[in-house]
């Protein structure tokens, strides 16, 4: 996971049966559909899984069952921390470790209150890798509970310890990216956009890669840009991919991720469209939205000649 080769980590859908129970059937057909599109590794138990609504003991056999499937193809990442006193929470990384991630990913906005300085923020972090021994970490700056965005110098600081080797970056500005590779540039680390609105200028300031959850709908479209976005023969059609994807913001992020479930059994993935979040209603005008979302897809594959396996 470091800056040399530019990678996509898809953050993993958790596949539900109808009673609400995972369904690890669906799970390992969607792991194979993210490692047959080429992903560079895969982030298990992030927002996208529903960590918040799954148990320990579920996240920690979702993580598992992700890591027996992958077989040691591409790293795994997972969560790890999810609230409470910071032992608690190292106790938890330890748990997420032992089942064989590259590395244990800690939410930015659970290691401190939003009220809560930076002072108390760093020191908490600090405190949560001494207590965790020397398990490689990642940060992952999710909007949930509230978001808590990584200043560069504050991940600079973080990386110089060698503990930390990935980060999920979720400011959206390409600035603070660009300072961040910047902070950090010699370390064994890497930065993964989240933001796909920058991508291709993401990807040529200096991030490892993209960590979006675009990759729920087309993986091999995310890889494609990882692996193409400075081919000068093919400035056009990375133009017409980065435009595609900002012009599909909103339906993406509509009821998701309903909705990215649906465009995956639209691709012939036998998943349902159950998710233990609340997130709107998937009502008759987003299932159109979806629809005309995979017709477009499915035209633009055509114009830039992408292999697909579903």
């Amino acid at each position: 996971m470091e800056n040399s080769q530019k990678g996509f980590i898809p953050v993993m859908l958790t596949p539900f049966l109808s009673n609400g129970n995972i369904d690890y059937k669906a799970l390992t057909q969607l792991t194979e559909i993210y490692l047959q599109a080429g992903a560079a590794g895969l982030f298990a138990n992030c927002l996208s899984s529903e960590m918040f609504e799954l148990s320990d003991l579920e996240r920690i056999q979702a993580i598992k069952h992700v890591i027996n499937v992958v077989g040691g193809e591409v790293p795994v990442i997972a969560t790890g921390t999810f609230g409470g006193a910071i032992s608690k929470q190292a106790d938890f990384v330890k748990k997420v470790n032992e089942v064989g991630v590259e590395a244990v990913i800690a939410i930015s906005s659970l290691l401190a209150q939003e009220h809560d300085n930076d002072d108390v923020f760093e020191n908490n972090v600090f405190e949560l890798l001494k207590q965790t021994d020397q398990i490689p970490i990642g940060f992952y700056e999710c909007p949930v509970p509230y978001k808590r965005v990584l200043k560069p110098q504050q991940l600079q600081q973080f990386v110089r310890t060698g503990r930390v080797i990935y980060h999920k970056d979720t400011s959206l500005e390409l600035s603070q990216i660009k300072e961040k590779i910047k902070l950090t540039k010699g370390y064994k680390f890497g930065l993964y956009d989240a933001y796909m609105v920058h991508a291709v200028d993401s990807l040529k300031a200096g991030s490892a890669g993209l960590s979006c959850i675009q990759g729920n709908y087309f993986p091999e479209l995310i890889v494609w840009l990882c692996d193409h976005y400075n081919d000068t023969n093919l400035a056009e059609e990375i133009s017409i991919v980065q435009q595609f994807i900002i012009d599909n913001m909103d339906v993406m992020h509509d009821v998701y991720p309903i909705v990215s479930k649906y465009f995956l059994q639209k691709r012939g993935l036998n998943i349902s469209t159950f998710t233990r979040r609340e997130v709107g209603s998937f009502t008759p005008k987003v299932v159109k939205k979806v629809e005309k979302l995979f017709d477009d897809y499915t035209a633009l594959l055509s114009d830039i000649n992408i292999q697909v396996y579903i």
